[in-house]
């Protein structure tokens, strides 16, 4: 049933095909009450005077205009005032870039339910900092691992080198980081999202509640069921059902 909530947050679109955009348009008529459309383009330089007249608190921005892509416009944005909610068609190497750079993103076909989620962040959100769209785009649509990631607490954002991160350890439905040369950092996602996240970069799910560097390892103990030695001292446990796994990616090694 459509709420008769009146709209707060002032918004725009900016996409190159018109069903596309229309269909966003629809979506967000009928499902974010608190949203008013106040405008849409179709091209980074109608997009730039469209966003400097409406002055948007929240920007659906498509990764590819016609010749040109979103990165293009947001180079020539003064100031990232705007919370951008990325819509993307791309395939999973762009949808693994978002979450290193822990940017919000939209993939098409939208579902009404994320649109409205993403919404819903957007109220908690501090905006994008350059450094996320520097991750993102140098690795949006590529088969590559970047070289940081994006981590968010509570109230602050860190950018952390992907080689300095020893292991990750679930805590309910936060993941704690341990990380070289600082205090560990609790994110709020889980350690699943992070599994999948991490496993090109050379993490090994060893355990439910432990995802390991394997450049951290030091030794496998086989006694006692099983465990790891990381660098830094710290004993891992290796769960029954993943040890011949753990095992069979220690061999890769040699």
């Amino acid at each position: 049933m459509k709420s008769e909530k009146k709209a707060e947050i002032r918004a725009v679109i900016i996409e190159d095909v018109e069903a596309a955009r229309d269909n966003l348009a629809s979506l967000i008529e009928n499902y974010c009450p608190s949203v008013q459309l106040v405008g849409s383009a179709s091209s980074v330089v109608e997009g730039l005077k469209l966003i400097k007249k409406e002055q948007p608190e929240i920007l659906f921005l498509d990764i590819e205009l016609g010749d040109e892509t979103a990165f293009d416009l947001l180079d020539v944005l003064p100031e990232m005032e705007s919370q951008v909610i990325f819509t993307t068609g791309s395939g999973e190497y762009a949808i693994r870039a978002f979450r290193y750079a822990a940017i919000d993103y939209l993939l098409k076909p939208i579902d009404p339910e994320e649109l409205v989620q993403a919404v819903e962040r957007h109220a908690a959100s501090k905006g994008i900092a350059r450094e996320q769209l520097a991750i993102l785009g140098a690795q949006t649509g590529i088969d590559a691992v970047p070289e940081r990631i994006v981590l968010k607490t509570l109230d602050k954002m860190y950018l952390i080198e992907i080689s300095d991160i020893q292991r990750c350890e679930a805590d309910g439905n936060y993941t704690m980081f341990h990380i070289e040369g600082r205090s560990p950092i609790l994110v709020t996602k889980t350690l699943k999202d992070y599994d999948k996240l991490l496993d090109p970069a050379g993490f090994l799910r060893v355990h439910q509640s432990h995802l390991v560097n394997i450049s951290w390892i030091s030794e496998f103990v086989k006694v006692d069921g099983g465990y790891l030695v990381m660098r830094d001292g710290a004993k891992i446990p290796v769960s029954t059902r993943r040890r011949a796994y753990v095992v069979s990616e220690l061999e890769k090694l040699s």
